[in-house]
């Protein structure tokens, strides 16, 4: 029975993806900024709910940009959790660009794209972060570099704080812990972690009883003069802090 309704699941959770790509070929090119960023958090909140996840906030999100976004990283799931909670322009691999589908969905979602493996490329995307923080938007990164199993936090990579001190603009630490909605036990079922497939994590969350995605908001924090891998050792007991407060 359960197998049926991942089934199910999967069926409304693909069709929604095609929903999603429509909107954005169709619609997005005549549409003003405000009303597409509503839009994808709309449908982010609507996947989850698809999905048999709900949202919990915990914290206050940015009501406004500029704010660069700092995150543990556990799942493929985190982009959507995060969306739902509050729009945001993620910074994610180049590779997802090429996705079928997916990548549509992310540029719809304005989407940085950056070579991992490349030190020029990480340069120019922090310029292109620079400049999208100057225009008020915000933009989030998962510092680790990597998802992790949640039973701690990876060490943050410092380079993309470089885009927050050159434009003058705050840090908000925020924390993401999936739990089963029953017992309020961290869940493992969404992990995209080592050796997983991507399909054998959506298929353990699609089977895995209702779901809780809790994102916590922390304070924003100006660079207040600290050097960029400081301040990503200080974000980094910032995020572990908040991670451990969700209940």
């Amino acid at each position: 029975m359960r197998s049926l309704l991942a089934c199910w699941k999967l069926l409304r959770a693909v069709a929604h993806m095609v929903s999603g790509w429509w909107t954005i070929r169709r619609h997005f090119p005549g549409m003003p900024q405000p009303e597409r960023d509503a839009r994808v958090q709309q449908w982010a909140e609507r996947m989850l709910a698809v999905m048999g996840v709900r949202l919990e906030v915990q914290g206050t999100p940015p009501a406004a940009g500029p704010a660069l976004v700092v995150c543990n990283h556990l799942s493929w799931l985190d982009i959507v959790a995060v969306h739902a909670a509050r729009h945001v322009r993620f910074v994610s691999k180049a590779g997802v660009h090429h996705w079928p589908v997916v990548g549509t969905l992310a540029v719809g979602a304005g989407t940085l794209f950056i070579e991992r493996e490349s030190r020029r490329d990480a340069l120019r995307v922090v310029h292109h972060m620079a400049e999208a923080l100057r225009d008020g938007d915000i933009v989030a990164v998962f510092p680790e570099g990597t998802t992790s199993d949640g039973r701690g936090v990876l060490p943050f990579h410092a380079n993309l704080l470089q885009a927050a001190i050159v434009s003058c603009a705050p840090v908000v630490p925020a924390a993401l812990r999936f739990v089963d909605a029953a017992t309020g036990e961290t869940s493992a079922a969404p992990l995209y972690v080592g050796d997983d497939s991507l399909i054998g994590s959506l298929w353990r969350t699609l089977t895995a009883p209702p779901l809780v995605a809790v994102v916590r908001f922390g304070a924003p924090q100006p660079a207040a003069d600290r050097d960029r891998r400081g301040w990503a050792q200080s974000l980094h007991a910032d995020v572990v802090a908040l991670r451990d407060a969700i209940r």
